[in-house]
């Protein structure tokens, strides 16, 4: 058995990685570095674009619990990420080069995985196909899908600037995670967070800079006059031109941080995350922007920790295709009017980095599925793989927009739980039962079938 996976993202990886060790022969081609999307800039497999943070660590979270789901199910982003993971409170983040490297190394050296470095500008026309190419598909070959799929849809994705630890002003910064009671040494930047403090003045000049700062004008890529911003990857200017507290309130709320200096909560705080392992990059949270590289230096730097902030990277903004997928698609990530395409990835209609690799995941088991007379592996509604599979492909709405891992895409839980931490964790013990019982029941996971 062969298959042909298109693009060499998280979702493309794991859909290679899925369904080479179920004794399927892959090909898997990746434009890098032949040619880059605007985005993209590094020659690796799976590349961190915008973050490199995979949200929630706790099982008690709905991403922790996908994360979880995708352990379980053999993930290959999972098991690197695991390896290269980085200071970051409660969340899981990582050292991206460290990550991708992993992830390259491990499917250029698996025997049934043949790599080639190509752009495909036309689907093939037979045989099983992973089609994972991403948001920025190259224009060639989203011509060929808009003509196979009828029109697709787009929304606007932005990322966060990274400076250099060093280059944070300590004297008016401090490390702690939220709701810690003991803020860390600050002396010690691997701390899982930097903290940027703002008072009421500083925060006010900043909030009109900012609301008022130029923005670059967007590639030839994106020509819409007014683009549609997905709400998950709001630039911050965007955000603070909804109003004066709009940012306060969001990612630069103060909620459980305590500046030493004066003993009280800041009026706004900017937190750094760790970026790399060794803690030397730190990446603005929430910071996703859209302004020209000289007012993100100009603007950011009204912001006292970082007056005299390195810059590695600025933000930038660029569009992400989506598929029509409840329309397109069904819950097994087929299409519905030619079985032997499967689909992966955001442009599924799946927010985020685990959500997009996930998606691969059962891309790779469904296409082993069919080639194997197997009925694919539809997962139940109340794991959090199964809600967003059933997202994509039921939604019944005339907004479909991309979704992320969440609890409220879950069925509730009876009897109800009225302590939130207590019913997330009920949630979350409920889905891997699911994940566990669906497993069990599918000749897929029969280990005589695995190779």
């Amino acid at each position: 058995m062969r298959a042909i996976v298109i693009g060499g993202g998280l979702a493309g990886c794991e859909a290679a990685w899925t369904m080479a060790n179920r004794g399927v022969d892959v090909t898997l081609y990746e434009m890098k570095p032949q040619r880059f999307s605007p985005a993209h800039k590094s020659q690796g497999l799976a590349e961190l674009v915008c973050s490199n943070s995979l949200k929630a660590a706790r099982l008690g979270s709905a991403a922790g619990l996908l994360k979880e789901e995708m352990r379980r199910l053999g993930s290959l982003c999972m098991q690197v990420a695991d390896t290269c993971a980085v200071p970051a409170g409660g969340a899981l983040a990582v050292d991206r080069d460290a990550f991708s490297a992993g992830v390259t190394a491990a499917i250029e050296a698996h025997e049934r995985i043949a790599v080639v470095r190509e752009e495909l500008t036309a689907l093939p026309e037979d045989g099983v196909v992973v089609v994972a190419s991403g948001p920025l598909t190259s224009d060639a070959l989203a011509e060929k899908l808009t003509a196979l799929c009828g029109e697709g849809l787009h929304f606007y994705d932005a990322a966060a600037p990274i400076v250099t630890a060093e280059s944070v002003d300590m004297s008016s910064a401090f490390c702690q995670s939220r709701y810690d009671r003991e803020e860390g040494d600050c002396r010690d930047t691997t701390g899982d967070y930097i903290n940027c403090p703002m008072n009421k003045d500083e925060y006010e000049a900043f909030w009109e800079a900012l609301v008022t700062a130029e923005r670059a004008p967007l590639h030839e890529f994106d020509d819409a006059a007014q683009p549609t911003v997905y709400e998950g990857c709001m630039p911050i200017e965007v955000l603070a031109s909804r109003g004066k507290d709009a940012i306060r309130f969001g990612p630069m709320k103060p909620v459980g941080l305590r500046d030493p200096r004066t003993g009280h909560r800041p009026w706004a705080v900017l937190q750094l995350r760790a970026e790399n392992r060794e803690g030397t990059l730190r990446n603005l949270v929430g910071f996703q922007t859209n302004l020209k590289f000289p007012e993100q230096k100009r603007v950011f730097g009204m912001i006292p920790a970082l007056k005299n902030a390195e810059f590695m990277r600025y933000g930038v903004m660029h569009r992400n295709t989506f598929l029509d997928s409840p329309r397109l698609l069904t819950a097994g990530f087929c299409l519905k009017q030619e079985p032997r395409l499967y689909f992966a990835g955001q442009m599924t209609g799946v927010e985020g980095y685990m959500e997009s690799a996930s998606s691969g995941i059962l891309a790779g088991l469904n296409a082993v599925a069919a080639m194997s007379g197997m009925p694919h592996f539809v997962l139940p509604r109340d794991t959090m793989m199964g809600a967003l599979s059933h997202y994509i492909s039921e939604y019944e709405g005339n907004d479909f927009q991309p979704m992320g891992a969440n609890f409220g895409v879950l069925p509730p839980i009876e009897p109800h739980i009225r302590d939130k931490k207590q019913r997330y964790e009920a949630l979350s013990a409920r889905a891997l039962d699911s994940l566990h019982k669906a497993m069990s029941a599918h000749p897929l996971f029969d280990r005589n079938q695995e190779k």
